[in-house]
């Protein structure tokens, strides 16, 4: 048997296997490098869009999404309830919302939504950001609302009223309507939440 060493096959053995480990610890470095430049789970989570299932949702019923650690208010409102908007003018603030940095321009209509039957606000009170609590019409007495109330969102910390818009009335602490977050409609029963149709907001 030869004792002779083959010198090219060494080195070209030795090259390769330099060039594995190297490249294997190149890879191993930049990993967690380049991880550490995309955002968090956490991060994504407090302003990625939320896409919300409204299928059950039935006349009347509120539910309540997270976005950008706000509450997010989505109610189905009935006909009745769409056409008595317009009755509320004289008693609201700014029944037009003409301040326009409370909606998208898509929603600064009288209903202040994109489809009529669901309205989608940001739950928190423009006055000093306690979250107002959903009265339906027929809760006016129990809460003291009066004979007029029509339904809306009452906000407890300093006596506060929406209507079913969420729109201010006048003589209260708060200054604006509620905000409208941006957001889309991905078919009849799903709504993109922090999302124009043109893309993220």
């Amino acid at each position: 048997m030869s004792n002779t060493v083959d010198n090219d096959k060494r080195r070209f053995l030795t090259t390769a296997a330099t060039v594995v480990v190297g490249g294997a610890g190149t890879v191993a470095a930049a990993v967690p490098f380049v991880s550490s430049m995309l955002p968090s789970a956490k991060a994504k989570a407090a302003g990625a869009p939320v896409e919300v299932d409204i299928s059950k949702l039935e006349f009347g019923q509120q539910m309540i999404v997270e976005w950008r650690k706000k509450p997010v208010w989505i109610l189905r409102r009935s006909k009745e309830a769409i056409q008595e908007l317009v009755s509320l003018d004289d008693s609201l603030l700014d029944p037009s919302s003409d301040n326009t940095n409370q909606q998208p321009d898509y929603c600064q209509n009288p209903s202040r939504s994109i489809k009529d039957e669901f309205l989608v606000l940001i739950g928190v009170c423009t006055h000093l950001g306690c979250s107002p609590t959903y009265v339906p019409k027929v809760e006016a007495e129990s809460r003291n609302l009066g004979d007029e109330w029509k339904g809306g969102f009452f906000c407890p910390c300093h006596g506060s009223k929406f209507d079913l818009a969420g729109r201010v009335y006048k003589g209260v602490p708060a200054p604006k309507n509620l905000a409208i977050p941006p957001y889309h409609f991905m078919g009849d029963n799903r709504i993109l939440i922090g999302e124009d149709i043109q893309g993220a907001a």
